[in-house]
């Protein structure tokens, strides 16, 4: 049985990724690559995040979240930073009927100059987290959509 884990999403079968790993015993995350080139633009006021593909999706248990960190390195070295600081992608985002459940993160570039990411870069990393419901949580809606839909 399954418990948790990487798998391709939809549309990415031939897109040759690599699935994360840690790189060392006590790594608490999974460094994940770019599927794709793309640029990400110098930052200008008004404009929305780049979302970076990983060709990826994740399942895990009723109780945990798949956690989306920078990389060190990005902020310093490529001003790449997270618009959202910490990605969060839920257990009910794996299969959504919008996108399959695929992984994106969504980087600000704050350079002057447009940063290039190559097929196959680390982008960042992702760990798996337990998390907590209070005694009285009530929650019982469906997720009906993919990135960014829990609002809607």
């Amino acid at each position: 049985m399954k418990k948790r884990g990487f798998e391709i999403a939809k549309g990415f079968e031939n897109a040759g990724i690599n699935m994360p790993v840690r790189k060392t015993k006590f790594s608490a995350g999974y460094d994940i690559e770019a599927v794709e080139d793309c640029v990400i633009p110098a930052f200008e006021l008004g404009q929305k995040p780049t979302l970076v593909k990983t060709g990826l999706k994740v399942y895990m248990p009723d109780d945990e979240v798949f956690m989306l960190y920078n990389r060190s390195s990005n902020p310093g070295k490529k001003g790449l930073i997270l618009a959202n600081s910490v990605g969060v992608v839920d257990k009910d985002y794996y299969g959504n009927p919008d996108n399959d459940g695929h992984v994106m993160f969504a980087f600000y570039n704050i350079k002057s100059e447009p940063v290039e990411i190559k097929k196959g870069d680390v982008i960042g990393q992702g760990i798996f987290q337990k998390y907590f419901v209070i005694d009285d949580d009530i929650s019982e809606a469906t997720r009906m959509g993919g990135f960014g839909s829990t609002n809607q």
